[in-house]
Protein backbone atom coordinates (compact mmCIF):
# COMPACT_ATOMS: atom_id res chain seq x y z
CA UNK A 1 0.00 0.00 0.00
CA UNK A 2 1.27 3.44 -0.90
CA UNK A 3 0.84 6.23 1.64
CA UNK A 4 0.48 9.78 0.36
CA UNK A 5 0.98 12.49 3.00
CA UNK A 6 -1.23 15.48 2.38
CA UNK A 7 0.96 18.58 2.76
CA UNK A 8 -1.62 20.77 4.42
CA UNK A 9 -2.64 21.27 8.02
CA UNK A 10 -6.09 22.31 9.08
CA UNK A 11 -7.12 24.21 12.17
CA UNK A 12 -10.38 22.58 13.13
CA UNK A 13 -12.79 22.91 16.02
CA UNK A 14 -13.69 19.28 16.64
CA UNK A 15 -16.99 19.29 18.48
CA UNK A 16 -18.57 16.04 19.55
CA UNK A 17 -22.00 16.87 18.12
CA UNK A 18 -20.75 17.02 14.52
CA UNK A 19 -23.11 18.18 11.80
CA UNK A 20 -24.12 15.41 9.44
CA UNK A 21 -23.72 17.78 6.49
CA UNK A 22 -19.92 17.79 6.79
CA UNK A 23 -18.47 14.94 4.74
CA UNK A 24 -15.08 13.69 5.92
CA UNK A 25 -14.10 11.52 2.93
CA UNK A 26 -15.22 10.97 -0.62
CA UNK A 27 -13.76 8.86 -3.40
CA UNK A 28 -14.60 9.05 -7.11
CA UNK A 29 -13.01 6.28 -9.16
CA UNK A 30 -11.87 8.01 -12.36
CA UNK A 31 -11.59 4.60 -14.03
CA UNK A 32 -15.38 4.31 -13.92
CA UNK A 33 -16.37 7.34 -15.96
CA UNK A 34 -19.87 7.46 -17.46
CA UNK A 35 -21.93 10.10 -19.26
CA UNK A 36 -24.60 12.03 -17.42
CA UNK A 37 -27.24 10.88 -19.92
CA UNK A 38 -26.35 7.17 -19.77
CA UNK A 39 -28.65 4.45 -18.45
CA UNK A 40 -26.09 3.72 -15.74
CA UNK A 41 -26.40 7.30 -14.48
CA UNK A 42 -30.20 6.94 -14.40
CA UNK A 43 -29.82 3.66 -12.52
CA UNK A 44 -27.61 5.37 -9.95
CA UNK A 45 -30.29 8.02 -9.34
CA UNK A 46 -32.90 5.29 -8.89
CA UNK A 47 -30.62 3.35 -6.54
CA UNK A 48 -29.92 6.44 -4.43
CA UNK A 49 -33.65 7.07 -4.04
CA UNK A 50 -34.03 3.54 -2.68
CA UNK A 51 -31.14 3.97 -0.25
CA UNK A 52 -32.53 7.27 1.01
CA UNK A 53 -36.00 5.83 1.63
CA UNK A 54 -35.03 2.49 3.18
CA UNK A 55 -31.86 3.09 5.21
CA UNK A 56 -33.27 5.08 8.19
CA UNK A 57 -35.65 2.33 9.36
CA UNK A 58 -32.92 -0.33 9.71
CA UNK A 59 -29.76 1.75 9.68
CA UNK A 60 -28.34 -0.35 6.83
CA UNK A 61 -29.37 -1.31 3.29
CA UNK A 62 -27.82 -3.04 0.30
CA UNK A 63 -29.60 -2.94 -3.03
CA UNK A 64 -29.16 -3.17 -6.79
CA UNK A 65 -30.65 -1.19 -9.64
CA UNK A 66 -33.05 -3.04 -11.91
CA UNK A 67 -31.80 -3.21 -15.47
CA UNK A 68 -32.38 -5.51 -18.43
CA UNK A 69 -28.74 -5.08 -19.41
CA UNK A 70 -26.38 -6.62 -16.84
CA UNK A 71 -23.63 -4.22 -17.93
CA UNK A 72 -25.76 -1.32 -16.68
CA UNK A 73 -26.47 -2.84 -13.26
CA UNK A 74 -25.39 -0.87 -10.18
CA UNK A 75 -24.85 -2.15 -6.63
CA UNK A 76 -25.38 0.11 -3.64
CA UNK A 77 -24.88 0.19 0.13
CA UNK A 78 -25.77 2.71 2.81
CA UNK A 79 -25.21 2.52 6.54
CA UNK A 80 -25.65 4.89 9.46
CA UNK A 81 -23.52 4.89 12.57
CA UNK A 82 -25.13 2.54 15.04
CA UNK A 83 -25.50 5.03 17.89
CA UNK A 84 -27.49 7.76 16.10
CA UNK A 85 -31.25 8.32 15.83
CA UNK A 86 -33.40 7.48 12.80
CA UNK A 87 -33.91 11.19 12.23
CA UNK A 88 -30.17 11.90 12.12
CA UNK A 89 -29.70 8.83 9.93
CA UNK A 90 -32.30 10.06 7.46
CA UNK A 91 -30.76 13.54 7.32
CA UNK A 92 -27.26 12.14 6.80
CA UNK A 93 -28.24 9.71 4.04
CA UNK A 94 -30.17 12.44 2.21
CA UNK A 95 -27.13 14.73 2.40
CA UNK A 96 -24.83 11.93 1.27
CA UNK A 97 -27.00 11.03 -1.73
CA UNK A 98 -27.08 14.65 -2.86
CA UNK A 99 -23.40 15.36 -2.23
CA UNK A 100 -22.04 12.23 -3.90
CA UNK A 101 -23.72 13.15 -7.19
CA UNK A 102 -22.22 16.62 -6.94
CA UNK A 103 -18.64 15.51 -6.25
CA UNK A 104 -18.73 12.33 -8.42
CA UNK A 105 -21.21 13.25 -11.20
CA UNK A 106 -19.65 11.08 -13.91
CA UNK A 107 -18.30 8.06 -12.00
CA UNK A 108 -20.17 4.81 -11.46
CA UNK A 109 -17.83 3.77 -8.63
CA UNK A 110 -18.17 6.32 -5.84
CA UNK A 111 -18.33 6.46 -2.07
CA UNK A 112 -18.78 9.11 0.60
CA UNK A 113 -18.37 9.05 4.37
CA UNK A 114 -19.79 11.36 7.02
CA UNK A 115 -19.48 11.19 10.78
CA UNK A 116 -22.97 9.72 10.89
CA UNK A 117 -23.24 7.63 7.71
CA UNK A 118 -21.56 5.97 4.72
CA UNK A 119 -22.84 5.52 1.18
CA UNK A 120 -21.34 3.65 -1.75
CA UNK A 121 -22.27 2.39 -5.22
CA UNK A 122 -20.48 0.62 -8.05
CA UNK A 123 -21.07 -1.45 -11.18
CA UNK A 124 -18.87 -4.11 -9.61
CA UNK A 125 -20.48 -6.22 -6.90
CA UNK A 126 -18.64 -5.22 -3.72
CA UNK A 127 -21.33 -6.44 -1.31
CA UNK A 128 -19.89 -8.75 1.34
CA UNK A 129 -16.30 -8.16 0.24
CA UNK A 130 -13.59 -6.71 2.48
CA UNK A 131 -12.12 -3.46 1.12
CA UNK A 132 -9.11 -1.83 2.78
CA UNK A 133 -7.59 -0.48 -0.42
CA UNK A 134 -8.21 3.26 -0.51
CA UNK A 135 -8.63 5.09 2.79
CA UNK A 136 -7.87 8.19 4.82
CA UNK A 137 -6.37 8.92 8.23
CA UNK A 138 -6.98 12.06 10.28
CA UNK A 139 -4.86 12.65 13.36
CA UNK A 140 -4.30 15.38 15.92
CA UNK A 141 -0.70 16.57 15.60
CA UNK A 142 -0.46 17.12 19.36
CA UNK A 143 1.26 14.35 21.33
CA UNK A 144 -0.19 12.75 24.43
CA UNK A 145 1.28 14.40 27.53
CA UNK A 146 -1.19 13.21 30.17
CA UNK A 147 0.66 9.90 30.59
CA UNK A 148 3.79 8.19 29.26
CA UNK A 149 3.71 6.63 25.75
CA UNK A 150 3.90 3.02 27.00
CA UNK A 151 0.98 3.44 29.38
CA UNK A 152 -1.05 5.17 26.66
CA UNK A 153 -0.32 2.37 24.17
CA UNK A 154 -1.42 -0.24 26.71
CA UNK A 155 -4.63 1.57 27.62
CA UNK A 156 -5.47 2.29 23.98
CA UNK A 157 -4.80 -1.32 23.00
CA UNK A 158 -6.92 -2.72 25.83
CA UNK A 159 -9.83 -0.40 24.99
CA UNK A 160 -9.83 -1.31 21.31
CA UNK A 161 -9.43 -5.04 22.00
CA UNK A 162 -12.63 -4.76 24.05
CA UNK A 163 -14.73 -2.73 21.62
CA UNK A 164 -13.53 -4.70 18.58
CA UNK A 165 -14.61 -7.92 20.28
CA UNK A 166 -17.98 -6.33 20.99
CA UNK A 167 -18.45 -5.07 17.43
CA UNK A 168 -18.02 -8.45 15.70
CA UNK A 169 -20.85 -10.03 17.72
CA UNK A 170 -24.03 -10.43 15.60
CA UNK A 171 -26.15 -8.49 18.11
CA UNK A 172 -23.80 -5.47 17.86
CA UNK A 173 -24.33 -5.06 14.10
CA UNK A 174 -20.72 -4.03 13.54
CA UNK A 175 -20.59 -1.30 16.21
CA UNK A 176 -18.36 -1.17 19.27
CA UNK A 177 -17.77 1.79 21.58
CA UNK A 178 -16.32 2.45 24.99
CA UNK A 179 -14.09 4.57 27.18
CA UNK A 180 -11.34 4.22 29.75
CA UNK A 181 -9.76 6.54 32.31
CA UNK A 182 -6.17 7.57 31.55
CA UNK A 183 -6.03 9.75 34.66
CA UNK A 184 -8.69 10.89 37.16
CA UNK A 185 -9.35 13.84 34.87
CA UNK A 186 -8.72 12.44 31.35
CA UNK A 187 -10.93 9.91 29.57
CA UNK A 188 -10.06 8.12 26.33
CA UNK A 189 -13.10 7.49 24.08
CA UNK A 190 -13.13 4.93 21.27
CA UNK A 191 -15.49 3.70 18.55
CA UNK A 192 -15.29 1.11 15.78
CA UNK A 193 -17.79 0.17 13.08
CA UNK A 194 -17.69 -2.08 10.04
CA UNK A 195 -20.27 -2.33 7.28
CA UNK A 196 -22.92 -4.90 8.13
CA UNK A 197 -22.53 -6.86 4.91
CA UNK A 198 -19.19 -8.27 6.12
CA UNK A 199 -18.64 -11.60 7.82
CA UNK A 200 -17.38 -11.56 11.43
CA UNK A 201 -13.94 -12.61 10.18
CA UNK A 202 -13.73 -9.87 7.55
CA UNK A 203 -14.98 -7.29 10.03
CA UNK A 204 -12.28 -8.30 12.52
CA UNK A 205 -9.64 -8.21 9.78
CA UNK A 206 -10.68 -4.71 8.72
CA UNK A 207 -10.45 -3.49 12.32
CA UNK A 208 -7.01 -5.05 12.71
CA UNK A 209 -5.75 -3.24 9.60
CA UNK A 210 -7.22 0.09 10.69
CA UNK A 211 -6.09 -0.11 14.33
CA UNK A 212 -2.57 -0.90 13.11
CA UNK A 213 -2.28 2.77 12.17
CA UNK A 214 -2.50 3.70 15.86
CA UNK A 215 1.06 2.43 16.28
CA UNK A 216 2.41 4.15 13.13
CA UNK A 217 0.81 7.27 11.69
CA UNK A 218 -1.15 8.09 14.85
CA UNK A 219 1.32 6.89 17.44
CA UNK A 220 1.00 8.80 20.73
CA UNK A 221 -1.39 11.35 19.19
CA UNK A 222 -4.31 12.92 21.02
CA UNK A 223 -6.85 11.77 18.46
CA UNK A 224 -7.07 9.60 15.35
CA UNK A 225 -9.60 8.44 12.76
CA UNK A 226 -8.83 5.70 10.24
CA UNK A 227 -11.35 5.43 7.42
CA UNK A 228 -11.82 2.57 4.96
CA UNK A 229 -14.78 1.57 2.79
CA UNK A 230 -15.37 -1.48 4.99
CA UNK A 231 -14.72 -0.04 8.45
CA UNK A 232 -13.98 3.00 10.56
CA UNK A 233 -12.08 3.35 13.85
CA UNK A 234 -11.63 6.42 16.01
CA UNK A 235 -10.37 7.58 19.39
CA UNK A 236 -10.49 11.01 21.00
CA UNK A 237 -9.87 12.67 24.36
CA UNK A 238 -13.43 14.03 24.32
CA UNK A 239 -16.89 12.40 24.00
CA UNK A 240 -18.03 12.05 20.40
CA UNK A 241 -20.49 9.14 20.33
CA UNK A 242 -24.03 8.89 21.72
CA UNK A 243 -25.31 9.09 24.37
CA UNK A 244 -23.17 12.11 25.16
CA UNK A 245 -22.32 13.16 28.70
CA UNK A 246 -23.58 16.79 28.90
CA UNK A 247 -21.18 17.55 31.74
CA UNK A 248 -18.16 16.59 29.63
CA UNK A 249 -19.23 17.74 26.19
CA UNK A 250 -17.24 20.58 24.67
CA UNK A 251 -14.97 21.59 21.79
CA UNK A 252 -11.44 20.34 21.41
CA UNK A 253 -9.42 22.65 19.22
CA UNK A 254 -6.26 21.33 17.66
CA UNK A 255 -4.18 21.15 14.54
CA UNK A 256 -5.17 18.18 12.36
CA UNK A 257 -3.19 16.46 9.63
CA UNK A 258 -4.36 13.83 7.15
CA UNK A 259 -2.75 10.91 5.38
CA UNK A 260 -4.36 9.45 2.26
CA UNK A 261 -4.07 5.71 1.70
CA UNK A 262 -4.22 4.19 -1.78
CA UNK A 263 -3.63 0.69 -3.19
Amino acid sequence: MKTLIVKCFLLLALVCSCKAADSIWQLCNTNSNISASSQVSKNIDSLLATLVSKTPSQGFVTTTSSSYNKKEKVYGLAQCRGDISKTDCSTCIQDAAKKIREVCPNQSDSRILYDFCFLRYSQENFIGKLDTGAGLIYFNVANVTETDPKTFDNELGALFDKIRSEAVLPKSQGLGKGKTKLTPFVTLNGLVQCTRDLSELDCAQCFATAVGSFMTTCHNKKGCRVLYSSCYVRYEFYPFYFPLDPAKTGPSVGRISSVRLSP
